[in-house]
């Protein structure tokens, strides 16, 4: 997926509900790399195989591999995805040695990509298919499995979105929307246009009518997912389509919280500014992906905006919502990039002062134009990354630190720590979603997931918060089912 939805976050699907009886046509299991809408694709997957009969793996059934099915699916964004991708399948070669019967899947970005090398570098494959035919995986096993050997299927039209197939939820609470597949955009260090197409919007109908649905099974939260999802609408020539969306999700009932990723500076116009301030459920949370703070590695990223635009906008937004709290992408090491261009991306971010920020070293994708531009010695971009990183931790600790003594709400998605511990602590996000661990006080009740916790906080960590509050002392401790 391309950098401004990167989260490099790994994540195996399991079950919600653990003890399901039987195997169906087969246990499985799904293995996600990459972003947001590499996460929601696995959903489908898993939605697909359990419509066909597949049941999900539970942990226990993971932890001892005892699964008939496992399926991957890739991202294509950074070079170290790919070789992530190879070698655990790589790994899993063993696997199916040693029981003959496992059958293994690859599907998403890379496998849209790569797809014959996928077959010829790992024959162990079962099947491969892209990111525009989910839906054929089931047929494409069944195949495998008659035949004994791999099959390879992938689209380069889209002939249904992929919200139209089933899914199995990753989280009874929070749910991801697709708005929008693909990309228009022509950055010149990005594969995505490549592997996912260009942009097709949903119909607001259909979008509003998942959302309901996801509401009415027990979603509090949701998050709409595009490339560039404020250029919604554009395709048909509404360019007020993303802040009317935005405003419709207020209005749906029992939809406590609405986030959105990711948005394209370019684009992000002062509608959609005034549906997030003056929509309740919409939370004050952005990903806003400057890339890089010089105007001129900007112009040769093909990045529809400069840095002045940038700020100029972030002053805006922060003047509509001023607790907002925006993050971002960067790219270190770009091809030209100087030291003079690097130092200019170090004074946006002191000035920008984001919550947090998604950092990468350039990595040359085949095919795309920067791969073929003059690329910065690695030693270097690594030590311009470490100074990046170190300018930042400082900003987010800062920023974090302005949350002691305030009053937080937070959804309760998990816990912390064994319930034998002295201070026993839920876990959650507050509404402009920075990461809160909440201390349940002696003698007072705690709060289930899905539960609202207002807390006080106590103190900052390095990357979250801790609220272990105290009433006796006046701090704020309350749930809200």
């Amino acid at each position: 997926m391309n950098e401004d939805m990167m989260t490099e976050q790994e994540r195996t699907f399991t079950a919600p509900e653990a003890g399901q009886e039987g195997r169906g046509r087969g246990v499985f299991q799904v293995h996600t790399l990459g972003c947001q809408m590499n996460v929601h694709d696995s959903e489908r997957i898993a939605g697909v195989l359990k419509r066909q009969g597949y049941v999900p793996a539970t942990e226990e059934q993971e932890l001892d591999h005892d699964v008939d099915l496992i399926v991957m699916n890739t991202c294509a964004v950074r070079e170290n995805a790919a070789e992530r991708m190879y070698g655990t399948i790589g790994l899993w070669a063993q696997m199916k040695r040693e029981r003959p019967n496992l059958q293994i899947a690859v599907g998403g970005c890379m496998a849209q990509l790569d797809r014959e090398r996928i077959a010829e570098k790992a024959p162990w494959v079962d099947a491969v298919f892209g990111t525009k035919n989910i839906e054929d995986l089931p047929a494409l096993l069944d195949q495998a499995r008659r035949e004994g050997r791999a099959q390879v299927r992938v689209k380069e039209s889209l002939d249904q979105f992929p919200s139209q197939l089933p899914a199995v939820r990753g989280s009874r609470i929070s749910s991801w929307v697709a708005i929008s597949v693909g990309c228009n955009n022509t950055c010149t260090f990005c594969i995505v246009p490549t592997t996912r197409g260009k942009e097709r919007d949903r119909r607001p109908g259909a979008v509003l009518a998942e959302v309901r649905r996801c509401v009415d099974e027990g979603a509090k939260e949701v998050t709409l997912l595009g490339q560039n999802v404020n250029s919604y609408g554009y395709g048909v020539g509404d360019r007020y389509a993303f802040s009317k969306l935005l405003r419709a999700c207020g209005e749906v009932e029992g939809l406590e919280r609405v986030r959105f990723t990711s948005p394209h500076p370019a684009a992000f116009t002062d509608d959609v500014i005034e549906a997030m301030a003056q929509t309740p459920n919409v939370m004050h949370q952005l990903h806003f992906p400057l890339q890089s703070g010089s105007d001129r590695i900007l112009r040769a990223m093909r990045r529809s905006y400069r840095s002045a635009k940038f700020l100029d906008i972030l002053a805006r937004i922060r003047e509509a919502m001023p607790d907002a709290q925006i993050s971002t992408d960067i790219i270190v090491g770009f091809p030209g990039e100087t030291e003079e261009d690097f130092q200019r991306t170090l004074d946006i971010v002191e000035q920008a002062r984001f919550s947090s920020a998604f950092t990468f070293i350039y990595s040359p994708r085949p095919g795309t134009p920067a791969a073929a531009m003059e690329q910065v010695p690695r030693e270097v971009s690594q030590e311009r990354f470490e100074r990046l990183v170190a300018l930042q931790e400082r900003i987010t600790a800062q920023e974090l630190k302005k949350f002691e003594g305030r009053d937080v709400e937070v959804m309760v998605t998990g816990t912390t720590g064994r319930k034998d511990e002295q201070t026993h602590r839920v876990t959650g996000r507050e509404r402009t979603g920075v990461l809160v661990h909440v201390g349940v006080p002696e003698g007072m009740p705690a709060p289930q997931v899905g539960d609202f916790v207002t807390a006080t906080v106590t103190h900052a960590g390095k990357h979250n918060l801790i609220a272990d509050p105290d009433p006796a002392k006046g701090q704020t401790y309350a749930i809200r089912h």
